[in-house]
């Protein structure tokens, strides 16, 4: 899981923000929010142009150099700090794998160059490369030309990976651990079509997916489930890559039909249908198109999952007991992240209004 994420100079960020999940407070209610002491589900909100998305995004640049999965490819195009671009961006990630607490730390240039990279397990240095030198720790075995190679190299080589794809490592040894996490992490956004980042590495239309994992009449039923939409789909025909509905005799593709709010929908039952694959998820204003109703019915969805799932939203009408808790819903707002509980000196409980409490400027992130 993670545990908690630090980065500085990123985009928005001119100072280090840091996001602790690791101290979940002692509520008695909601606890499979709670995984393995940890926190495992929540949602953030703040303001316009307080840096949610960036904030997602920065949790999400592992990917980048730890994995092949799919990148946002203008990622890097507003990469630094504008008011400071000389200075690198700084990553911070701290993991629990099997009881084991891994810290690893990077930095990187405003073009993505790897500048510096550490491993840490249980405080103790498993490798160090910085400033053009490397350590490494007994346990590989690295030849110093090799370490030379890699530290005057041009084309930013991950010592986590280079150790990774070189040593034969068991299955659950935390660098393999490590990698498989940045290899199943998964940040989706339906504000501007279908944009995501990690899991897979290949692209395919929804339609097609559905069809090919013959998935169309639990789509249906999800859709009326979750908004009471009642589609008549027909019977996709052999090499079909469109869902078609029935309107009164008339087929009408369902491409046709869809509103906005369906559109994201849709989107969400894709994703859903692959969340178990994830380590990590972060969806970006997930329920830019949704009724607020709607948005509690997904998210009770979401967080009945056994991943560790993150949303970002506007919507106050989720910010209530009956849904998470005051540690899990976090407010981002001034270069700072803190949940709700830490933003008040008065005792948050079952009972209490939040969203009514958060509406009255009751909760300072300062």
């Amino acid at each position: 899981m993670l545990i908690k994420f630090a980065v500085s100079n990123f985009r928005g960020f001119s100072d280090k923000i840091t996001w602790d999940l690791s101290h979940p407070n002692r509520y008695d209610f909601n606890d499979h929010v709670i995984k393995n002491g940890s926190i495992k589900n929540g949602i953030i909100y703040g303001p316009n142009g307080s840096g949610k998305s960036n904030f997602g995004l920065a949790i999400f640049d592992i990917i980048n150099h730890l994995t092949q999965k799919w990148k946002k490819q203008d990622y890097y195009r507003n990469f630094v700090y504008a008011g400071n671009i000389m200075k690198p961006v700084t990553f911070e990630y701290h993991f629990k794998f099997s009881e084991k607490h891994v810290v690893y730390e990077y930095s990187k240039d405003r073009m993505g160059i790897l500048l510096s990279e550490r491993l840490t397990v249980d405080n103790s240095v498993k490798f160090d490369y910085n400033n053009q030198s490397i350590v490494v720790c007994d346990e590989f075995p690295i030849e110093d030309s090799i370490k030379n190679k890699i530290a005057t190299s041009t084309n930013s080589i991950s010592l986590a990976n280079y150790i990774h794809s070189t040593f034969p490592l068991d299955e659950n040894h935390y660098l393999v651990e490590l990698v498989h996490f940045a290899d199943s992490m998964l940040w989706f956004s339906s504000v501007e079509g279908n944009q995501y980042i990690g899991l897979q590495n290949t692209t395919e239309t929804i339609d097609e997916f559905i069809i090919r994992k013959g998935l169309v009449k639990q789509f249906a039923e999800f859709l009326y489930n979750i908004s009471e939409q009642k589609f008549d789909f027909l019977d996709p025909k052999p090499n079909d890559n469109m869902l078609v509905c029935n309107v009164n005799g008339v087929s009408i593709p369902f491409n046709y039909m869809e509103s906005t709010g369906t559109k994201s929908l849709t989107l969400l039952f894709y994703w859903m249908c692959k969340i178990g694959q994830a380590s990590f998820v972060f969806i970006d204003e997930f329920d830019a198109f949704y009724h607020f109703r709607l948005s509690m019915e997904v998210c009770k969805r979401l967080f009945q999952k056994e991943t560790q799932i993150f949303l970002s939203s506007h919507n106050t009408y989720l910010m209530t007991n009956d849904l998470l808790r005051p540690d899990c819903n976090f407010i981002l707002s001034n270069n700072k992240i803190k949940p709700l509980c830490d933003c008040t000196e008065k005792e948050l409980r079952f009972g209490h209004n939040i969203e009514k409490i958060y509406r009255a400027n009751a909760f300072q992130v300062d």
